[in-house]
């Protein structure tokens, strides 16, 4: 298969959208993707199966001998849940392009660059979906500012563009993953508008002010994005013009964060106190619980030097049950199905005003309800330094909330009712709309493509 394609790698997760002949698009799917081995993975067929794919990689050594294996996506999460300590779980690779400290990392004794890496994983991503990376065309998406402290945004870039080539590509176009939201949201218009565009992915917040000028397209007798193509075709090519932008390293993987310091840390000693030979009390080291903020970094904590020190704290702690606890969750390797369900009592916050969080494993037994309202609470901050940012964005195009025509918000943070609040304060909510959470970004980094191919 050939052709024009948007690709959205995420720092969870990434999504192919494919042109299609008649000038609209579809999300590839991906079926259930074998563990990779030296020659790597082969994957299904975009017939079937997800429409996301997890942005992870997995390298394996059974034994600690022998060929070195390699899975990406879900094949990624299984191989490494099967074998943790003979594993290595890359995650969040998107995170690192502009951090100039990261120049390579060595897995299992061979150096590999992060441009290598995320080819690597480039590569399996096309093949999940029955895709030959040399014989299409990508437009892929870049935040407006990339992730991690003190980001350079013109090496991020320069990576990326150099992971994409070393994945075999045929060409490459990029364009700002906002844009690639608002291009699918312009197909809604028919009228200039001034549009601001939300975009919450895994690591990143982007949002961006863009104005949109229908120009003479035509809309097609199907509509929607498939419509729009086919009158951009027919009639005059839509304009779009990028006013100003801003982003901030705040998402989806925060908020879930946030419901693991409050109700899960405090269950595994967090805040407990333990003496050293009769002494005044002292806190259960806080560090580690700093591993919670993602899943795979329990996994580094399962080591014999930490397990024991954890048990000699037990020993005199005011709570050595919940101590003994983490012990269990750490040797048998229960970081993913704790994080699982976080991410699902988070997901019910979105439309109901109380869940309950359950979370069983041996002696621990969380059952928890959280209301919408202590979870508001929790993650005020960052509800606060999104607002900023959005404020950011107007700021950078020279307009207040009263230039905004519309407001499109996409990803799965958008979901959250206190995010989504956030512009109904500022622009009211006759002014929202959403949709196409997952896939907004890669339709409309295709639909770019598919303009750019034009002309």
């Amino acid at each position: 298969m050939s052709g024009l394609v948007g690709i959205d790698f995420g720092t969870t997760n990434s999504v192919i959208a494919l042109v299609l002949p008649g000038g609209g698009t579809r999300a590839a799917t991906f079926g259930a993707m074998p563990q990779g081995s030296t020659q790597g993975s082969t994957g299904g067929s975009a017939g079937g199966g997800a429409a996301t794919f997890r942005s992870v990689l997995c390298f394996s050594q059974p034994g600690g001998r022998g060929a070195v294996r390699h899975a990406a996506g879900p094949a990624a999460v299984e191989a490494y849940l099967d074998d943790p300590l003979d594993s290595r779980l890359l995650l969040s690779m998107k995170s690192y392009l502009a951090q100039s400290s990261f120049r390579e990392t060595r897995v299992f004794g061979r150096p590999w660059t992060l441009e290598a890496l995320i080819a690597l994983f480039l590569r399996e991503l096309l093949a999940a979906a029955g895709l030959d990376p040399a014989q299409v065309h990508v437009t892929a998406g870049r935040p407006v500012q990339f992730a991690g402290d003190f980001p350079d945004d013109a090496l991020g870039e320069a990576r990326l563009r150099a992971a994409f080539a070393a994945a075999g590509f045929a060409s490459l176009g990029l364009a700002m993953e906002p844009e690639g939201a608002g291009h699918r949201f312009a197909s809604t218009l028919d009228a200039p508008a001034t549009v601001l565009i939300g975009d919450f992915g895994g690591g990143t917040s982007d949002f961006s002010v863009l104005r949109f000028d229908p120009g003479g397209a035509r809309r097609g007798a199907q509509g929607g994005a498939q419509g729009d193509a086919q009158g951009d075709a027919q009639g005059g090519a839509r304009r779009i013009a990028p006013l100003g932008h801003a982003g901030i390293g705040i998402a989806g993987d925060s908020l879930d964060y946030r419901i693991i310091d409050r109700v899960i840390a405090p269950r595994l000693g967090k805040g407990s106190t333990y003496t050293v030979m009769g002494g005044a009390p002292l806190p259960v080291p806080a560090e580690w619980y700093a591993g919670f903020a993602r899943w795979h970094r329990l996994s580094l904590m399962r080591t014999p030097r930490t397990l024991r020190a954890i048990e000699e704290v037990a020993r005199t702690a005011s709570h050595p049950e919940r101590l003994r606890d983490l012990i269990a969750l750490l040797e048998d390797e229960q970081g993913y199905p704790l994080y699982q369900a976080v991410s699902a009592a988070k997901a019910a916050l979105s439309s109901a005003e109380s869940t309950v969080l359950r979370f069983r494993h041996g002696t621990l037994d969380i059952e928890q309800t959280i209301t919408r309202a202590e979870f508001e609470g929790w993650i005020a901050d960052e509800l606060r330094r999104l607002d900023a940012t959005v404020g950011q964005a107007l700021a950078a195009a020279g307009l207040d909330e009263s230039g905004i025509d519309r407001v499109f918000l996409t990803g799965g943070t958008a979901l959250v009712p206190a995010v989504r609040g956030l512009f109904e304060r500022r622009f009211g909510a006759e002014r929202i709309a959403g949709g196409g959470e997952f896939l907004s970004v890669a339709e409309g980094l295709a639909l770019i493509g598919a303009e750019r191919a034009r002309g």
